[in-house]
């Protein structure tokens, strides 16, 4: 059962004010009219509370002039946060990066009801050191290793690894054969690992969470194998060559085999509360690369779901 608390973000969010010739007046003017789904009297009472401030500390009142490109520090609140249950592992740790162990279900960042709970804020909890932050992205149902940057000096080289296509990310899953694979299996037509290379255009569906295959140009691109079958179940390992927003988990969708556990593909389930005993089977299972700093090969994993078929 998941438990709810009402809670304030133990550090700061920050947004940087834009350039512009129709600037507002105030910085309370564009808080309100940017996070339009925020009510007005929640900056209110969060200015008149001292939680709103600039990068020196100095408040930010009502009256407050906008200035152009500088940021506003505020501190996000809910009614009622949910607390994951499941920890995190470190696997590395030096001056530069943390990699480790992301579980299902936690944030890598604040976001929606999540404020406390997440990734980010546990590492900078955990080592005292505030400025740790995640040099890349990965969703909130998917567990797996995590590359995070310890200090802002160091943030840009790790960022490059993954804009620059320098990194190597393997993924495994787990999803229901179609019933053509599957009947091959069952008449013994099946020689592993079968193997797709997957590439199409994906853009923003509705609602904007989402992503759908679109006609065009490809921008996406994945590698995906099947390496062993128990039952009707298959394992997948998957290795995505560009980084869209759930992009394996509609490419693997696009095959006829979402993957188990899945609350947006193919079928969007209506809101409800996380249920913890049906974690989506996705799993970032290890990450390799050469360190910018210590120019050493790294390679990292993590448990993944070969238990589950042996």
């Amino acid at each position: 059962m998941s438990v709810k608390l009402a809670a304030r973000a133990a550090q700061p969010s920050y947004i940087v004010l834009p350039q512009s010739k129709t600037a507002p007046l105030t910085v309370l003017e564009f808080l309100v009219s940017h996070f339009q789904q925020i009510p007005e009297s929640v900056w209110l009472k969060r200015v008149a509370d001292g939680k709103v401030h600039w990068a020196d500390g100095e408040l930010i009142d009502q009256h407050t002039q906008y200035r152009g490109a500088t940021r506003v520090y505020y501190y996000r609140e809910v009614e009622a946060e949910t607390k994951i249950p499941f920890q995190h592992k470190i696997l590395h740790q030096d001056e530069h990066c943390i990699l480790v162990f992301k579980p299902h279900f936690l944030p890598v960042t604040p976001s929606g009801n999540f404020v406390n709970e997440c990734l980010t804020h546990r590492l900078r909890i955990a080592s005292g050191i505030d400025t740790i932050s995640p040099a890349h992205r990965l969703d909130r149902p998917t567990a797996g290793v995590m590359l995070m940057t310890v200090n802002p000096e160091s943030r840009h080289a790790y960022h490059s690894l993954f804009t620059d296509g320098k990194i190597n990310k393997q993924y495994q899953a787990i999803a229901q054969l179609t019933p053509e694979l599957l009947a091959l299996h069952q008449q013994d037509g099946l020689s592993l690992p079968i193997k797709w290379s997957v590439k199409n255009r994906m853009v923003r569906s509705t609602p904007s969470f989402l992503m759908k295959i679109t006609d065009g140009e490809a921008n996406t691109h994945s590698e995906i194998s099947l390496i062993a079958i128990k039952g009707t179940r298959g394992l997948f390992e998957l290795s995505p060559i560009t980084g869209k927003m759930h992009q394996l988990r509609v490419h693997m969708m696009s095959l006829g085999m979402p993957l188990e556990n899945d609350t947006n593909y193919p079928q969007l389930q209506p809101k409800a509360a996380d249920n913890f005993d049906k974690p989506l089977k996705l799993v970032a299972k290890s990450l390799r690369f050469v360190d910018p700093f210590s120019q050493q090969t790294m390679a990292v994993s993590c448990e993944g779901y070969d238990a589950e078929f042996e």
